[in-house]
């Protein structure tokens, strides 16, 4: 059974730096690409990261492209998410998601994910 269980979340200062982390289990890990999703009470949820499965290509949203840093370990079935310089626009729900295998690589849209985790809250205040 596939299942996503990210971690690493909570309060911080604008301008801090928070890791968070999403433990995959129940699937072959290293032969999906991963991707990192959020979403603010009453938001659409938006696209913030996605890496490849050998890790070799990145993708970003424009909000983030230069302060977020998305890797992965395969060999301890993990997805990260560096995130600096965080503002309070960053404050949200932050979802790990399993991209679906005959997705196009340069798709970002949420259907394009088959599997999600719960979620783990970011604040970014003052």
């Amino acid at each position: 059974q596939v299942q996503l269980v990210e971690s690493g979340g909570g309060l911080v200062q604008p301008g801090g730096s928070l890791r968070l982390s999403c433990a995959a289990s129940g699937y072959p890990f290293s032969s999906y690409v991963m991707a990192w999703f959020r979403q603010a009470p009453g938001k659409e949820r938006e696209f913030v990261a996605q890496i490849s499965w050998g890790a070799a290509r990145t993708s970003y949203g424009d909000s983030v492209k230069d302060r977020f840093t998305i890797s992965r370990d395969n060999g301890k079935d993990t997805l990260y998410l560096r995130m600096n310089v965080l503002k309070p626009e960053d404050t949200a729900v932050y979802y790990c998601a399993r991209k679906n295998s005959r997705a196009v690589l340069e798709s970002t849209e949420e259907y394009e994910y088959d599997y999600w985790g719960q979620g783990t809250q970011v604040t970014v205040s003052s």
